[in-house]
């Protein structure tokens, strides 16, 4: 056997990730790999092989393999330096055998990942064709902020991934503790069971007079139908509610989106893409790793005062 090329680790990392209930540590996840799949039918020139790093080539091929396999959102980082399989991932496995490059680079995800790095990319090139001097001071400025913007995508990703495997009932109490974020009111939770297709009940001013209706759905593959609306709007009606927000971290189908659309009642429909943007972007469940501050000159201060 030839060393392996990286796409032909996909499968080995979501086998081994699908068996483990807790983040795996890349150094551990390259160990097991190496050895159940690869150590073995390496010649000993093949085990010695090394990269620029230092790291081992074998060891070099499977980190690329989960960087891709990210990129696709079958695995994703909980916390920095582990991984864990996405439910997307998990699907994957049980339904097919193969996962190569060709396949990986005709996914949706993959394909939005590099649209979004290349547009970031486009940013830093029309900076480099421009060479006043104005524009070299931006250039690492843009950078940074370049660098930014794709770290905050691959954070909405994980958050959305983490939302899908969270318990359902603890799920409906943080859709209630985002729209409180946002500058909502005061919320209510309804009972688990028998509660008509509301999960919670938001105070829309400071008395109560005005209350929103909440769904939450907690899928990970299955889309919002048609009857999943019907049953919101009839709870709508029941309650003598006019306002409702209805949450998923999947996605509506067509027939949902008109139901809602066509509703006397007015109703909010927030996907799993857009309540990613929301987490983040009122800091819900997000924390600060590190910040930088980027000085400049204060062309003031070199000012003569006499002249």
């Amino acid at each position: 056997m030839t060393m392996p090329k990286f796409y032909e680790t996909f499968i080995p990392i979501l086998e081994i990730l699908s068996v483990e209930k807790e983040p795996l540590h890349h150094s551990e996840l390259r160990e097991k790999i190496s050895k159940k799949y690869f150590w073995d039918n390496l010649t000993e020139e093949e085990k010695k092989e090394k990269v620029k790093t230092g790291r081992s080539l074998i060891s070099d091929r499977i980190g690329w393999g989960a960087y891709y396999l990210k990129m696709g959102n079958f695995v994703y980082q909980p916390k920095k330096g582990y991984f864990m399989i996405t439910e997307k991932g998990r699907d994957w496995i049980k339904k097919n055998k193969k996962l190569d490059f060709d396949i990986l680079k005709n996914d949706p995800d993959y394909i939005e990942y590099k649209k979004n790095v290349e547009k970031n990319k486009k940013v830093e090139k029309e900076i480099d064709s421009d060479n006043n001097f104005n524009n070299e001071i931006t250039k690492p400025i843009e950078k940074v902020r370049s660098g930014i913007q794709e770290l905050e995508f691959e954070l909405k990703r994980d958050v959305l991934e983490k939302l899908k495997t969270t318990n359902p009932y603890y799920f409906e109490k943080i859709i209630l503790k985002l729209f409180k974020k946002m500058g909502y009111g005061d919320f209510e939770t309804t009972k688990k069971s028998g509660d008509g297709g509301i999960d919670g009940i938001i105070k829309q001013d400071a008395l109560g007079i005005d209350k929103i209706y909440t769904q939450a759905k907690r899928y990970t593959t299955n889309n919002v139908g048609e009857r999943d609306i019907r049953n919101f709007k009839g709870a709508m009606d029941d309650g003598e509610v006019d306002k409702g927000i209805f949450v998923t971290t999947s996605d509506f189908d067509e027939k949902a989106k008109e139901s809602a659309k066509n509703s006397r009642n007015k109703i909010i429909l927030i996907n799993g893409k857009k309540l990613a943007d929301l987490m983040v972007k009122y800091e819900l469940g997000i924390e600060s790793r590190e910040k930088y501050l980027i000085k400049q000159i204060d062309e003031d201060f070199f000012l003569d005062d006499d002249e």
